[in-house]
């Protein structure tokens, strides 16, 4: 088998692909996850939904894998490092989401600009305009690089940190933003927007050591990976009034259950990853996915690709009543 499609795609796309490649489509298999790794063994490129896990256990059962494709927006529930060590390339989009993403945190900063007043010259709650913000943006990914194109027709002052950029590259000015520390741009900025790509070394990296230097009544909107935050640092932060307000896009399972830190606080507003999630932007990802994969099946068409060798201590039975979990 080409290519084992465990999403739904559009048809067009769908369609594009059988006429090029020996395709099954089981989106079925995302909710067994035995029954997928078992139809991986004869399988050259995959394109997975976001629920499905490609780790060391589903390549050590798919020995001819050569790609896997992933139409969302983010990377989970993918063993990136494993993926490299076993050459299978993962494929995705990371520029098909951009506007929309860019588009959404527009949209939630007015929001929360404006319906999470503070006080005014006269004691009085009041909201306040985008195009007065100074707005920060934490991770220059390719929606960051929206955002400061959309940011700068409103007339926001707009700066950034990356960990990844120095204060020097050509980039920053590129997209006219000014870059700054994160305990500056936090102390500076009335708005911050947050799409880091996250890596463990940045796990709770927006904890009490930045966010204690948050303006005060600042609004904070993130599309990136939860665990950056620090749980305990980021309720603090909110029910003492320094954030105003904040939007998170992303949350692990059972961070709002009782007995956890942001249990009950009423300034916080969690949407389940829509930012990326457009009619537009999905299939803009889709087209992307599928040529890439197309590419990548018709280089090695013609080449031979041995198998990887199965661990030692995961004997590989062929027979479907055998087959491990």
């Amino acid at each position: 088998m080409d290519l084992l499609i465990v999403d739904t795609l559009e048809a067009e796309v769908m369609q594009w692909l059988k006429a090029r490649h020996r395709v099954t489509h089981a989106p079925e298999l995302a909710h067994d996850p035995r029954a997928f790794r078992k139809s991986l063994y004869s399988v050259r490129a995959a394109i997975v939904a976001p629920t499905v896990t490609i780790d060391n256990q589903a390549l050590h059962h798919a020995p001819v894998l050569q790609a896997v494709g992933r139409v969302s927006a983010g990377a989970e529930n993918i063993d990136l490092e494993a993926c490299a060590r076993a050459d299978v390339e993962v494929v995705r989009s990371p520029t098909a989401t951009a506007h929309a993403e860019a588009e959404f945190m527009i949209g939630a900063l007015l929001s929360l600009l404006r319906r999470v007043p503070v006080p005014g010259t006269d004691g009085i709650p009041i909201g306040r305009e985008l195009g007065g913000a100074t707005v920060g943006l934490v991770g220059m990914a390719p929606a960051a690089r929206s955002m400061a194109t959309l940011l700068a027709a409103f007339g926001s002052k707009v700066c950034g940190y990356d960990p990844s950029l120095h204060a020097t590259d050509p980039v920053w000015e590129r997209w006219r933003v000014a870059p700054l520390g994160l305990r500056k741009l936090l102390m500076q900025c009335d708005a911050v927007c947050v799409q880091l790509n996250y890596f463990s070394r940045y796990h709770g990296l927006l904890g009490d050591r930045f966010l204690s230097f948050c303006k005060p009544h600042q609004v904070l909107v993130s599309t990136a990976h939860s665990g950056l935050f620090d749980e305990a640092a980021l309720a603090n932060a909110l029910s003492s009034g320094r954030l105003a307000a904040v939007w998170l896009d992303s949350l692990e399972p059972g961070a709002l259950d009782e007995g956890r830190p942001l249990h009950g606080i009423e300034t916080l507003q969690v949407t389940p990853r829509v930012a990326s999630t457009t009619r537009e932007s999905r299939l803009r990802s889709a087209w992307a996915v599928a040529r890439r994969i197309d590419e990548i099946l018709s280089e090695r068409a013609s080449g031979f690709r041995e198998l990887r060798p199965l661990s030692p201590i995961e004997p590989l039975d062929l027979e479907a009543s055998t087959w491990l979990p």
